[in-house]
């Protein structure tokens, strides 16, 4: 059942309690932005999306009767601004709340220019769906790292660093829900037709980092995968097939560049050929898809230059 954008829906995946995630219409494509909240003594939200439509998520406070004072924790996976670009709108709003984000990308969110500039090259004109994130005042940002934890009460979010996907991501590991919050370390959940997509955008894409990232969340073995895009997902027993079902998708996508590259011998020319795919059209809509792939496309040509 597609989710309506900005209605709150219950994580019932596996055994979790408290946790909760809306649809914020990202790109004014449905399915494709999830917010979690995780409605504990100290209430946390889980990602921000872009700020454009940051007043879905305080309305979803509001409906499950958690005052904007009592929001203790907002959390980014990493400072895309897919992920972080709310994190502003919702600190104004949410007085009390600490900003919890992975240490090597902290200071963007104080200062975001380079982190606009860096986002506008990558999206294109994509970036009519987003707004200029708010800076965020320093004392109220707490620089995280791999083995940290968060605590909400019954819950905490123990961090791991995923840096393949971005040199400054991490995930959230919820062990009372035995969940965790994936970022884009474990791909795009597509939950209309089941399927894991790729996320390889520029500049800091590097293949193998996303493999071990891989093992990293097989070796925490959840039962339930909340992706940022999008939704939760119940894997059970079945995690490590499920992870290792991103792994093939992102080298077989790597493959399949590298070979059009060879091909075509016009990195624009490459950009283009997958830009006018319409292999995930019908779910995202043609404008999503194509830009999608472009942007994916990028990420690889720059991670072959590296590795080249």
């Amino acid at each position: 059942m597609a989710t309506e954008i900005g209605a709150v829906r219950e994580v019932t995946a596996g055994d979790c309690t408290d946790c909760y995630y809306i649809d914020t219409g990202m790109y004014d494509t449905p399915e494709y932005g999830a917010v979690y909240i995780v409605d504990d003594d100290r209430p946390a939200v889980v990602e921000t999306g872009l700020g454009t439509n940051h007043e879905l998520i305080l309305e979803a406070l509001e409906e499950l009767g958690i005052d904007r004072e009592e929001v203790a924790t907002i959390a980014v996976t990493h400072i895309h601004l897919d992920h972080a670009g709310g994190a502003g709108f919702l600190a104004e709003a949410c007085p009390n709340a600490d900003v919890y984000a992975p240490s090597p990308g902290a200071g963007l969110l104080v200062d975001p220019t380079r982190l606009v500039e860096g986002t506008k090259a990558a999206v294109g004109d994509q970036w009519e769906f987003y707004v200029e994130p708010k800076p965020i005042d320093e004392d109220r940002i707490v620089e995280i790292e791999d083995g940290d934890a968060v605590d909400l009460g019954t819950h905490e979010l123990r961090v791991h660093e995923a840096p393949g996907h971005a040199f400054h991501q991490v995930v959230f590991e919820d062990p009372a829900n035995d969940a965790v919050f994936t970022g884009d370390a474990a791909g795009i959940w597509v939950p209309e037709i089941e399927e894991i997509r790729e996320t390889s955008p520029p500049s800091d894409f590097h293949l193998e980092q996303c493999l071990e990232d891989v093992e990293t969340l097989k070796s925490i073995d959840p039962d339930v995968l909340c992706y940022t895009h999008f939704g939760p997902r119940e894997v059970g027993d079945d995690v490590a097939d499920a992870l290792d079902a991103y792994a093939t998708v992102l080298e077989e996508w790597v493959a399949t560049v590298a070979a059009k590259r060879a091909e075509l011998e016009d990195d624009a020319a490459v950009i283009d050929y997958f830009a006018d795919s319409e292999e995930m059209a019908d779910v995202w809509g043609e404008r999503k898809a194509g830009a999608e792939a472009a942007m994916n496309a990028r990420g690889v040509l720059g991670y072959l230059d590296e590795r080249d």
